[in-house]
């Protein structure tokens, strides 16, 4: 037996041994022994059960929409709808009103006193700049560069004549000398200058004249007649302004003026 059990004092007996100075311990065994397991108890309470701990996951997952087909199938509605294809351009897409063109200038008058008709007419995409007028023809660095592939043809001598024809989207104003629609102007202006080879630089020269919705890149290379102007060949190539930014096209360009010059070639 432990000495808790074995040591049982009365209060008369306590009392003499306080009184001659001897300190008796007594333990407390049940308030001990209460103590860890009160504690074990509040322990185990504060342990949340692994039941409790998963439900307020499962309350908050989006169980609605998934169980749902009707609602999944509204979230896409862009797959449940078969591609448009894009109608083809049944019109060119330079033709119309919205395309002007300028009265024709000739380049390089002031180095011969070759004939006025004949020879060359580049149609070129010149948008005017802000205040509505042109600048001169070789001025900038496309224009260099454009003077650049015309004396690259021996062009510049003035025995041939070379003409300028700006092209560019716009409103026609109907004012005397102000630039006219493609359409009605073109073929006037051609008949007056008889070219024997019409140069188009740029797209919208391009397409205008060939009646074409093509790129470019599928419209150079090759001559193609104009019926409405007797059958002048015309060649499409890239525009100065393009090849600046394109270094890599020149010899595209080049091979193009090289066919447009040997359309001025007489068999024989």
């Amino acid at each position: 037996m432990s000495a808790v059990q074995t040591l049982k004092l009365d209060a008369r007996q306590r009392a003499m041994l306080d009184e001659m100075g001897v300190k008796v311990w007594w333990p407390m065994p049940e308030a001990v022994e209460a103590t860890p397991v009160v504690a074990e108890a509040q322990a185990v309470t504060a342990e949340p059960p692994p039941a409790d701990a998963r439900e307020p996951y499962v309350a908050e997952t989006p169980v609605a929409p998934v169980a749902s087909p009707a609602h999944a199938l509204a979230a896409r509605p862009a797959a449940a709808q078969p591609p448009v294809a894009r109608p083809a351009a049944a019109a060119p897409l330079a033709h119309g009103a919205a395309v002007l063109v300028e009265t024709p200038r000739r380049l390089y008058a002031d180095a011969g006193t070759g004939p006025a008709q004949g020879g060359w007419l580049v149609v070129a995409d010149m948008p005017p700049e802000a205040d509505g007028r042109h600048g001169e023809p070789f001025a900038g660095d496309a224009g260099k560069l454009l003077d650049n592939m015309l004396r690259a043809l021996k062009l510049h001598d003035g025995k041939t004549p070379v003409h300028l024809m700006r092209t560019h989207r716009g409103v026609a104003a109907g004012q005397p000398g102000s630039p006219r629609p493609m359409a009605e102007a073109f073929e006037e202006h051609a008949a007056a200058l008889a070219p024997s080879m019409v140069l188009a630089m740029g797209p919208l020269a391009a397409q205008s004249l060939m009646q074409s919705a093509d790129p470019l890149g599928k419209l150079r290379g090759r001559a193609v007649p104009l019926h409405s102007v007797n059958g002048v060949p015309v060649v499409a190539t890239y525009h100065p302004a393009y090849l600046l930014r394109n270094p890599a096209d020149k010899a595209r360009a080049w091979a193009d003026l090289c066919l447009a010059a040997d359309q001025q070639t007489p068999s024989n």
